[in-house]
């Protein structure tokens, strides 16, 4: 990500993270936050209120993981109707469905997926998100379709139900 930041600064976008993680990617955004006063905010730590303000104002979540068995900042986005940017892995893979035009066709589309980890496939999804982003009517109904995503726990049961009544 740290290395993407450039290129989404250039594109016009702001930058909020909030988190831990290696100490010299911390002091990476901590520089580039003071380098970027205005555009590029940083949090080191977690603070739980604060994560809830950052999600309901921002449009998108990065969630740039190498590896995400399951994963829930990108749900709290889904349901806050700030779509998740997120690299194609576990269950990021698994609950985020790419704003390609089969899927907004389709209406499946809830956000955005990229492949390589890497900041050349990070920064062409974030220019895929820009773009939807200057469509308002379409980023809306993106938003729509991952603020109705369902993952709750009925889901899933009717899920498991259906399986074994197949295996029967």
């Amino acid at each position: 990500m740290l290395e993407a930041l450039p290129g989404l600064l250039e594109q016009g976008g702001q930058l909020a993270l909030l988190g831990a993680g290696d100490p010299v990617l911390q002091e990476g955004f901590l520089a580039a936050a003071a380098e970027h006063p205005g555009k590029v905010g940083v949090q080191i730590g977690y603070h739980e209120a604060f994560s809830h303000r950052i999600m309901g104002g921002a449009d998108v979540i990065l969630v740039p993981s190498r590896f995400e068995p399951c994963g829930l900042t990108q749900l709290y986005g889904l349901k806050y109707g700030t779509l998740p940017l997120v690299r194609r892995t576990g269950g990021l893979a698994d609950t985020v469905a790419d704003s390609s035009l089969e899927n907004l066709a389709d209406g499946l589309a809830t956000g955005f997926v990229f492949e390589d980890s890497n900041a050349l496939s990070l920064l062409r999804a974030i220019r895929r998100a820009f773009v939807l982003w200057s469509r308002p009517s379409l980023w809306r109904y993106v938003q729509r379709q991952a603020m109705n995503m369902d993952f709750s726990w009925q889901v899933a049961a009717n899920s498991y139900r259906e399986l074994y009544q197949r295996l029967m």
